[in-house]
């Protein structure tokens, strides 16, 4: 598995390591059942934590539901909204990025859906069997409708360059890294910031790495 050697590399000389959401194609936490099927994934991360180094867990719109099972099992640091942290004198601002895209207006309201109360208990009803076909189904016709990996990057058009510009207005950062959008770009935003897009797992396998001095987009290769 890709991601799990790609863990075990980084995990040899990362100081942290921050995973920005959709890091599972579908999630959802029962009272005394766990998902199926990322045994060697959870060791992994519980096996870095151990190690001392902080892994932090951004959830994304495929993995929200997550609750107090991942952290307390593997240790890691659970985000749910947008973080702010800085490293060696240059500053980042790190997000999923789902629904921060004002113009995505169904995507919001579909977000809104998914973190309803109501319907997530509605939602634990339903045989874990039933539940995770229903997800997986649906996860599965999202990524054919938009072209596996999302569509494609748009420039200073893009929803969440638009919103880092809004952001920039009220705090300044070097670097605005998000997930989501499922496309690995970067550009330059304002007078010295970098906007981000760490990119997919699905077919290019893209990370970032910052070495104290800069920020790379790199791609993983067994």
């Amino acid at each position: 598995m890709r991601f799990v050697e790609w863990l075990d590399l980084v995990g040899r000389d990362a100081r942290e390591i921050f995973l920005l959401g959709d890091i599972f194609d579908f999630w959802f936490e029962y009272k005394s059942v766990a998902p199926r099927g990322f045994t060697r994934v959870l060791g992994k991360l519980a096996e870095l934590t151990d190690k001392g180094i902080p892994v932090h867990f951004f959830t994304g719109n495929h993995d929200l539901w997550v609750k107090d099972y991942l952290p307390s099992e593997t240790g890691v640091i659970l985000h749910r909204d947008s973080f702010r942290t800085e490293f060696s004198g240059k500053r980042f601002f790190l997000a999923h990025g789902d629904g921060l895209d004002r113009e995505d207006k169904g995507y919001i309201l579909l977000k809104k859906v998914f973190t309803n109360k109501v319907l997530q208990r509605l939602y634990s009803w339903l045989h874990p069997d039933m539940a995770s076909a229903v997800a997986r189904r649906w996860s599965e016709h999202s990524r054919l409708s938009k072209n596996i990996c999302g569509p494609e990057f748009k420039g200073e058009q893009e929803g969440l360059y638009q919103f880092t510009l809004s952001v920039m207005e009220e705090e300044k950062a070097d670097y605005y890294i998000f997930g989501h959008r499922h496309r690995a770009a970067e550009m330059k935003v304002g007078e010295s910031g970098r906007f981000i897009l760490l990119g997919e797992w699905i077919r290019s396998y893209s990370y970032g790495v910052f070495d104290g001095k800069d920020f790379e987009l790199k791609y993983f290769k067994e």
